[in-house]
């Protein structure tokens, strides 16, 4: 498949690394005879910024409450393993026969 360039770094088509708020804000369209007014179209970047740049905060948040309820729950797991240890095994030599 084609390599498409992202910031001068090549990437696999079909996997395109993360859009950033700032790229859309500062993407170009190029002009037609018949095309779109521009306002608009800055406003709409603007819009879709924002959201993006929400979702990346919240993707960041989740990540880390994430890690937070893992690290709690291995914990726990220690803590619970301690004090629940399996009856020791008999020692074979120690029986009566």
């Amino acid at each position: 498949m084609a390599q498409v360039y992202r910031g001068g770094q090549p990437y696999p088509a079909g996997h395109p690394g993360r859009l950033t708020p700032h790229e859309v804000r500062t993407h170009e369209f190029a002009t037609r005879r018949r095309g779109v007014d521009p306002i608009e179209v800055r406003e709409f970047q603007a819009r879709v910024a924002d959201e993006l740049a929400m979702l990346n905060e919240t993707v960041r948040q989740l990540s880390q409450e994430n890690d937070r309820i893992k690290r709690a729950l291995r914990d726990w797991q220690t803590m619970h393993a301690r004090e629940c240890r399996p009856p020791q095994e008999y020692d074979r030599n120690s029986g009566h026969w």
